[in-house]
């Protein structure tokens, strides 16, 4: 299959477009930037030229006086890619959400990208520098592709993380009020906040979260009062802030690694040394 795109300067919108596509295409599909009429029309799927919308031929330019919608060519390649079945609901939402939604609108006008801020869009367009000739613009095209497919990627993995986890979060809430426990033991790292706070989080009797980590020690949270805050529920004691290794280990009488400043992880070299140091100062239910 060969997509097609215009040649020369480059903006979020098709670089994004391209990106989605390779993503989610489920054959070979390969691209060529051109405004050649001829071979725009030899193409299978054209986008951001051509001067067409048309979802069922595969045409996804946004620029002719006959389309009057808010999509840029992202977004409709979005749209066409869902309606073929080609990804979940869930993750056209995040998608969405997450970086389509916000190129349509900066690509037609809608809102400007905010100045000293390294968003997706200021990106791409920084890419176009240097580029003098069509050949500069293909390569730098290449490259923008490639930083927006992992972008892309990121998004699609933290969601398959996202559904995976959320049974094993929402049974350790379940197992946590059935045993009056304030604390939520995970059997590694989870993207938890999103489930947590979708299922009732705010009211919820838990505050802290217990896992194992990659680096054969135990972490432990405490749980903000909302999703995305930096307070918490109820912090560590003033008297383990800040602290490493054996301070923190002389303080908590337990074989502990480090503390933050402001009381939000704590690190323990066994899950034993966590939940006795959390004991110690009556930190558990």
């Amino acid at each position: 299959m060969q997509a097609a795109t215009h040649s020369g300067k480059f903006h979020a919108d098709d670089v994004l477009a391209w990106a989605l596509l390779s993503q989610f295409i489920q054959e070979d599909i390969t691209l060529i930037r051109t405004r050649d009429p001829q071979l725009l029309n030899r193409a299978d799927i054209v986008f951001d030229v051509g001067g067409i919308y048309d979802p069922s031929q595969k045409l996804f330019d946004h620029h002719q006086n006959t389309y009057q919608g808010t999509l840029s060519s992202a977004g409709m390649v979005l749209q066409w890619l869902f309606e073929q079945n080609l990804m979940s609901t869930r993750i056209h939402k995040s998608l969405q959400e997450q970086i389509v939604h916000y190129v349509d609108d900066v690509d037609n006008g809608i809102r400007e990208p905010s100045k000293g801020v390294p968003c997706f869009a200021s990106m791409v367009e920084n890419l176009n520098h240097g580029a003098q000739t069509l050949q500069d613009f293909d390569v730098q095209f290449e490259v923008a592709a490639n930083l927006a497919r992992v972008f892309v990627k990121g998004i699609v993995t933290r969601e398959e993380e996202l559904m995976e986890a959320e049974e094993v979060i929402l049974k350790a809430m379940n197992d946590a009020l059935e045993t009056e426990s304030n604390l939520i033991e995970l059997p590694r790292y989870l993207p938890w906040q999103p489930i947590y706070f979708a299922n009732g989080g705010l009211n919820h009797p838990t505050e802290y979260l217990l896992f194992p980590t990659i680096s054969n020690t135990w972490q432990v949270l405490a749980i903000p009062p909302e999703e995305d805050s930096f307070a918490q529920k109820r912090p560590f004691p003033e008297k383990w802030a800040g602290l490493r290794d054996k301070e923190l280990s002389d303080v908590t009488g337990e074989a502990a690694i480090f503390c933050h400043k402001n009381r939000f992880i704590a690190v323990f070299h066994s899950k034993s040394a966590a939940i006795n140091a959390m004991r110690k100062f009556n930190l558990l239910s």
